[in-house]
């Protein structure tokens, strides 16, 4: 369903103005349209850049601390990351695993996911939410109960999209005045 829209998210789109009473409700979801694509396109863009950032980083803690192949590593923090809160948790489980199954002292087992563990909760709670805290402010306890809503329904493309998705109900319900208390709900700090 979620490829039909995006394909045909125009002819959607055109739809939904022509059926709509009033040249004012027309404007209206145009103009919500648009403030979604903007504000999607801005948040997927910045979480792509930190994810990069988190790669890197975690490719290079894993090259220095002596973990074989890196760039594996960095890209699979990378990917994780689009995951909030349950692909780093993932993540922390797969660098214990690796770690114990690399070294043989339980120090330098704990190395890696340690290392993980600090890179993403540098990135998790100081970059991203000084980087996103103006454009999106969702509640955090929604994030979560969405996160596993969706990847229930979905699995993990449903926890991939389940941000998004929230953001869009955001958007949506700030623009139409029946749904603003909805949308005061769904707001963060």
């Amino acid at each position: 369903m979620l490829y039909f829209l995006l394909v045909a998210g125009n002819i959607f789109l055109r739809r939904i103005v022509e059926i709509l009473p009033t040249f004012g409700n027309k404007r209206q979801a145009v103009d919500i349209s648009q403030q979604i694509q903007e504000d999607i396109s801005a948040y997927l863009l910045t979480i792509t850049a930190m994810n990069a950032a988190v790669g890197v980083a975690t490719a290079a803690a894993m090259y220095l601390c002596g973990l074989g192949d890196p760039l594996l590593w960095g890209t699979a923090a990378f990917l994780l990351n689009y995951i909030p809160i349950l692909g780093p948790l993932f993540g922390v489980c797969i660098f214990v695993l690796v770690g114990m199954l690399s070294f043989e002292s339980l120090w330098w087992a704990l190395l890696p996911p340690a290392l993980y563990l600090g890179i993403h909760l540098v990135e998790g709670e100081t970059l991203t939410p000084m980087l996103l805290a103006r454009r999106f402010t969702l509640n955090p306890v929604l994030i979560i109960l969405s996160l596993v809503f969706w990847f229930w329904m979905w699995g993990v493309l449903g926890a991939i999209l389940a941000v998004p998705m929230l953001a869009i109900l955001k958007i949506i319900c700030d623009r139409l005045r029946p749904l603003k208390a909805l949308g005061h709900f769904l707001e963060g700090e």
